[in-house]
C-alpha cells in the first residue's frame, strides 16, 4: 500500500495506492486511516473502490455501518471512486445517495472527483 499525498484549495488529502483490497474489515479500516495520517499529515481519504473488501458492499455484512462509523469518529473524510453501476441493492444506492449529501463521506466515479469532492 502506498499513500500519495496530494493538495487543492490548502486541504491535504491522501490517495491510497495498492494492488490488492487492503480494507478487509474495521481494523484493516483504521489502520489505513491512522497510516495515512502519519505518512501524508492527512484524515482525508481518496481510495478506489477495488481496494475495499466486497462485503463493504453488502450492506447486510455491516462492515459498510463500521467502518463509515469508525471513520466519522475518528474525524476521517473519505471518498471511494469507481464504477457501481452493477449493484442492484436499493439500500446500498440509498446510501451512496444519502452519503453524497454529506460532507464526511463520497462514492464518485473518479479520482478527480474524489479530489474535488474532498476539496471544496
Amino acid at each position: 500500500m502506498t499513500v500519495k499525498p496530494v493538495e487543492r484549495n490548502h486541504i491535504r488529502c491522501a490517495v491510497i495506492t495498492s494492488e490488492e483490497p487492503v480494507i478487509l474489515d474495521a481494523q484493516s479500516a483504521l489502520d489505513v486511516l491512522m497510516r495515512a495520517f502519519y505518512e501524508a499529515g492527512t484524515k482525508n481519504l481518496i481510495l478506489d473502490k477495488r481496494l475495499l473488501t466486497e462485503d463493504f458492499f453488502r450492506l447486510s455484512t455491516g462492515l459498510a455501518g463500521e467502518i463509515l462509523q469508525k471513520y466519522v469518529n475518528y474525524g476521517g473524510r473519505i471518498a471511494i471512486y469507481g464504477d457501481y453501476s452493477h449493484y442492484t441493492s436499493g439500500p446500498l444506492h440509498a446510501l451512496i445517495c444519502e452519503s453524497n449529501r454529506g460532507n464526511d463521506v463520497f462514492f464518485v466515479s473518479t479520482q478527480e472527483e474524489a479530489l474535488e469532492r474532498l476539496t471544496r
